[in-house]
């Protein structure tokens, strides 16, 4: 990142921010949203250009917005917690196109992580039902199991069948639902 991109994205974030000092500044903000912007046309709040993931954040102290910001941005407030979240979104978006794109789909870091598959858990997204004796945390530790496996060659058949009925059924309805208005 540039000094120029630097110093406006301290000087933006200091001007909505309660605190006038950075390391104190920072920990007021909390991300609101994630959209995806596939032209790169949108500008991120420091100046940077071609941004793809454009995301909201919000003071907690005061309510004021920040948008749209980049991830190269979100990871200059250096906290983990905020990079994981805007990993997460930027992880969701990747997984969204693949699937409607067609591709087939890997437990791979490609696509997935723990704190990713945590996450879907933690949203709700594996569905109780039949094949999970109606206990949907099943299906969240079976992804997790097969996400752990180094050799994803030793993955049966029956496995891969089962990780394709979740991503299908559970994991893409709520992408879709939760991700297609916000591809600008």
């Amino acid at each position: 990142m540039s000094n120029a991109y630097r110093i406006n994205l301290i000087q933006r974030v200091l001007d909505e921010s309660e605190s006038d000092i950075w390391n104190e500044a920072v920990q007021e903000w909390v991300i609101d949203d994630c959209e995806e912007d596939e032209s790169l046309q949108s500008s991120c709040i420091c100046g940077k250009e071609e941004l793809r993931y454009l995301f909201t954040i919000r003071n907690i102290k005061n309510g004021n917005i920040l948008f749209p910001i980049g991830s190269s941005c979100i990871r200059k407030f250096d906290r983990d917690d905020l990079n994981e979240e805007a990993s997460i979104q930027e992880k969701l978006f990747k997984l969204f196109h693949a699937i409607e794109d067609g591709n087939f789909i890997t437990l791979s870091s490609e696509f997935f992580s723990r704190k990713l598959l945590r996450y879907l858990y933690e949203e709700g997204v594996f569905q109780a039902n039949e094949y999970n004796n109606y206990d949907p945390e099943k299906d969240y530790e079976f992804m997790l199991k097969m996400f752990n496996k180094r050799d994803k060659d030793s993955i049966t058949p029956k496995q891969q069948r089962k990780i394709n009925a979740i991503i299908m059924n559970s994991v893409r309805p709520y992408l879709v639902k939760q991700l297609l208005n916000k591809i600008v």
